[in-house]
């Protein structure tokens, strides 16, 4: 469990941060300049908050009434950083080794070995840095935190310089570092992509402060923090599980709360748990039970929230089908259905909809 509360002023930027996490990986999430870089700062021990406490599983870091302050080298806290800072004289195998060297054999808790190989790491051993792509100097990075056996892993954005191949190469290795490494994570990113892709518990930051924390469906479905996730990535996270294909079709069947959703084929096992963002702009509306439409998904539900903005013609609905899910639809839409608070109502998802962007592992292991 990492407990954090704490104060820094930074000239004319303030920092006032207090929430807990116990999942296997939390994301901060927020736009530019919202703190998250001044928390894991703190947490690292590379900045000293004015006041405040930091634990982690019972052990505290700081606490300034107490007047402890533990210094970064003595947190056994792992730090990935948006740019890999390998050492350029070293080659991959001495990068790696060094995090080795910062911990005492009695005290390491991972083989050189199996970070190796976790991270694929095997044919890269001979070489420098100087001649790897982004995606390898990344994955070098995490495994020399890694080898240094920390307590908790700290990544600050680490595909933010990446492209998009390549962040497509390093986010399957930080889902199995999430899966199979018993380490708390805490990553930092303003993708909403990565974070429900990646994070169970999020922590929402805003102008130094927390805005809000939880599970990631659980803050998804919340209108009222629209402004701070997006409001064109809006939409609600479900927890699905792998029901069976619909090979004849090249569908795959989700199940959640009793209903299915069918998305395009995944090649996963039944009983694989997955996490599914439906954007809001996917999902329209209908009074009755539609028929022959082309829509696979229908649900029945019933209104349980309206959003308008002050002005523009959209508003977003909450329907709640045993769990919620958000729609987008025009101010006209609105009235022409007599939509309010408690009206059922069914809520259609194009199959089609759904992509590998939208789905995120819920911690089961992948074949």
């Amino acid at each position: 469990m990492l407990e954090v509360a704490i104060e820094k002023r930074l000239g004319d930027f303030r920092l006032d941060a207090a929430f807990t996490a116990g999942g296997r990986l939390t994301a901060l999430f927020g736009r530019s300049g919202s703190g998250k870089t001044s928390v894991v700062n703190a947490l690292a021990g590379l900045s000293r908050p004015d006041a405040g406490r930091i634990a982690l599983d019972g052990r505290v870091l700081f606490d300034s009434v107490a007047g402890v302050h533990v210094p970064a080298r003595r947190r056994r806290v792992g730090y990935v950083f948006q740019d890999a800072r390998l050492f350029p004289h070293l080659t991959v195998r001495g990068n790696l080794a060094y995090g080795m060297k910062l911990v005492p054999p009695a005290e390491r808790r991972l083989d050189f070995d199996a970070v190796v190989d976790l991270l694929g790491l095997g044919a890269l051993l001979g070489r420098h840095p100087r001649t790897l792509s982004g995606g390898e100097a990344q994955r070098v990075a995490i495994g020399r935190a890694l080898l240094a056996s920390p307590r908790l892993l700290l990544m600050d954005e680490p595909l933010a310089s990446l492209d998009a191949p390549r962040k497509q190469e390093i986010l399957p290795l930080i889902e199995r570092l999430r899966d199979q490494v018993e380490m708390p994570i805490v990553y930092v990113s303003h993708s909403l992509d990565e974070v429900i892709r990646l994070a169970d518990t999020m922590v929402l930051l805003s102008d130094g402060a927390v805005v809000a924390s939880g599970g990631v469906e659980e803050l998804m479905s919340r209108l009222d923090l629209r402004p701070l996730t997006g409001r064109y990535e809006a939409g609600a996270v479900i927890g699905a599980t792998v029901a069976e294909p619909d090979a004849g079709y090249g569908l795959t069947r989700l199940a959640f709360h009793g209903h299915s959703l069918h998305v395009p084929r995944l090649d996963l096992p039944a009983g694989t748990g997955l996490r599914v963002r439906i954007r809001a702009r996917d999902v329209a509306l209908s009074l009755q039970a539609p028929t022959g439409i082309s829509i696979l998904n229908v649900f029945p539900g019933t209104v349980a929230a309206i959003e308008a903005a002050e002005d523009g013609p959209q508003v977003d609905v909450l329907v709640d089908v045993g769990t919620p899910l958000v729609a987008r639809i025009t101010r006209r839409s609105l009235t022409e259905l007599g939509l309010a608070v408690g009206r059922p109502v069914h809520a259609l998802v194009k199959a089609v909809a759904i992509d590998r962007h939208n789905l995120g592992w819920r911690g089961t292991a992948r074949r």
